[in-house]
């Protein structure tokens, strides 16, 4: 089982943005699913537009600390057996022994913001059969990572995703399946994963759910999101 999730979020510029996504998928995503302990790889292309800017920025509270990077426009994602397998090594010590080829590579990239993640609970949906390869997760992905805004309303946060959120996303249509994570490191003490098959799937499920119950708009407005968090893509490796 795949309880161990890597994931990293950053932006590109445009000139050499090919080269790096051509030698991300053919050399260096390959490579990585060498190690030992690691299970999947998955590299998203984030939805980024004004427009969708100003949605989650009306709705969402997002932190204002300016020493939280900003990167949105790609998602990478790893999966293993268990967190540990990515602090041993840990990204910082992967990151010494980088090739001259690597460093050249990863160097384009800005406003790079990772997260090691544990899962803590998984809710399959009606279609999950179709993740793939193996446990890929699904050809769409929307994900939310955040911190609440008072301790004391986490086990409320808690009980509202055990109550209400896991049950639901078992009987939503084109919904592959969820994963609530907790943080081992970064900036974010909480992450969401969702899994469709589909950009309008995922945006059907929100409009459905957004204003919804009044439990659901108070947990809402209790999350303090990282910057452009939920980021929404479409996975472009391995591809759908």
């Amino acid at each position: 089982m795949d309880r161990g999730i890597w994931a990293t979020w950053y932006d590109l510029p445009e000139e050499g943005k090919d080269e790096y996504i051509d030698w991300l998928h053919g050399v260096y995503l390959p490579g990585m699913l060498r190690r030992p302990g690691y299970l999947w790889a998955a590299h998203m292309d984030n939805v980024k537009t004004e427009e969708r800017e100003q949605e989650i920025n009306a709705r969402l509270t997002h932190t204002t600390d300016p020493s939280v990077p900003r990167g949105n426009e790609y998602l990478l994602l790893f999966g293993a057996v268990s967190p540990a397998v990515f602090l041993n090594p840990s990204p910082a010590q992967l990151e010494e022994k980088w090739t001259v080829e690597e460093r050249d590579m990863f160097r384009r990239r800005s406003g790079v913001r990772s997260c090691i993640f544990l899962e803590q609970n998984r809710v399959d949906g009606p279609e999950a059969k179709k993740r793939a390869p193996g446990l890929t997760p699904g050809p769409m992905i929307q994900m939310g990572s955040f911190n609440i805004n008072a301790l004391e309303n986490e086990e409320e946060m808690g009980a509202w995703y055990t109550q209400m959120r896991y049950p639901r996303l078992k009987t939503v249509e084109g919904c592959v399946g969820m994963r609530k994570l907790v943080s081992v490191s970064g900036w974010a003490k909480h992450a969401v994963i969702y899994e469709f098959l589909s950009l309008e799937d995922i945006q059907d499920y929100l409009s459905k759910e957004l204003g919804a119950e009044e439990w659901s708009r108070r947990m809402v407005g209790n999350l303090v999101h990282a910057p452009g968090s939920p980021s929404q893509g479409r996975r472009i490796w391995p591809p759908a």
